[in-house]
């Protein structure tokens, strides 16, 4: 008899990592469910692009509302939980900081409540962020980094990272955070910086006469390729023992060698094309972003392959041919 394929519930499917992590899952062999506020109401371009669609079992779920998370969990029965939902936004969350903290916050809570309440035992991946770290004067960060969360999308997740730790000791719940590093891809929405720069790029390499519009370009990121990323996070939750684990390439580059890469790779000298604003600073901007990413190496076998530049390409290319690439 042919053994049942596994089942995994990933919250928040239609996002950037939702869609790429459902696209690695079916390759897996995995019966995929997910879930987003309004299945019916659209807002599932992303799956649409990947031609993941009607491979998937969709329901709607509103994070914040416990029984709507406990209805869609006893409706998919997943071994496997990727919690991805909430506001992911850093810029956003400074005008939105209670809605942010109420749906990363509660959304998560109320996930791990369903989870221990459920009659099967289920594995819940938490996606956590670099953010948490804030700015650790130029030490790459590793598991052990204390937090020091610089704004309201940072306080929410560290929030929800203890709330996943403290779920896993006080009820043995196998549950694990993934603390990402920035990583992007083609289906980074247009209100992420870097989409903003290539798209902007692009445009201006086809005959705008725009001017790009940006805050500080001395901040320092680790930018992966997110398609790599979900690679880590169903990893982790293979494990015997759930633990936490940094995710990054472990190479971190300004926001002015990005932009300088996106537009050189476009044959253009970004510095006639681009313009710093004041009302674009951020009122508490991370500086520094440094990963050390070596548990994931060691223990998950994991090893981002693509840097920023390769990143950067890997958009524009996209671009070039309107398809996501893996």
């Amino acid at each position: 008899m042919t053994p049942s394929p596994r089942r995994a519930l990933i919250c928040g499917i239609s996002g950037q990592d939702g869609s790429y992590l459902a696209r690695w899952l079916l390759e897996c062999g995995y019966e995929v469910w997910g879930t987003s506020r309004d299945v019916e109401g659209g807002g599932l371009a992303n799956l649409h692009r990947l031609d993941l669609r009607d491979r998937v079992r969709l329901l709607s779920m509103a994070p914040e509302d416990f029984r709507s998370v406990f209805v869609a969990l006893r409706a998919a029965k997943p071994d496997e939980v990727y919690y991805l939902a909430g506001q992911s936004s850093v810029g956003l969350s400074f005008e939105l900081p209670a809605e942010t903290l109420q749906s990363v916050v509660l959304g998560t809570l109320n996930m791990l409540e369903a989870c221990r309440l459920m009659d099967q035992p289920v594995r819940l991946y938490h996606a956590g962020s670099s953010e948490c770290f804030g700015d650790t004067a130029g030490e790459p960060a590793t598991e052990r980094t204390p937090f020091h969360p610089r704004s309201p999308y940072a306080v929410a997740k560290a929030s929800a990272f203890w709330l996943v730790d403290n779920y896993r000791d006080a009820y043995g719940l196998h549950a694990c955070s993934g603390i990402l590093f920035n990583h992007e891809s083609p289906l980074r929405p247009g209100r992420f910086v870097t989409q903003k720069i290539i798209s902007a790029a692009w445009r201006i390499a086809n005959g705008s006469t725009e001017r790009l519009l940006l805050g500080r370009l001395d901040i320092a990121r680790d930018w992966g390729w997110a398609p790599e990323y979900v690679v880590a996070m169903h990893r982790m939750l293979q494990q015997d023992q759930p633990r936490d684990f940094v995710i990054a390439t472990g190479h971190t580059h300004t926001l002015e060698q990005f932009v300088d890469t996106a537009f050189s790779k476009l044959g253009l000298n970004w510095r006639y094309h681009v313009e710093q604003r004041d009302e674009l600073m951020r009122p508490n901007e991370l500086q520094i972003s440094r990963a050390d990413p070596r548990q994931a190496e060691k223990i998950l076998d994991w090893r981002a392959t693509q840097a920023m530049p390769d990143v950067v390409a890997k958009m524009i290319d996209a671009l070039r041919v309107p398809s996501p690439q893996r």
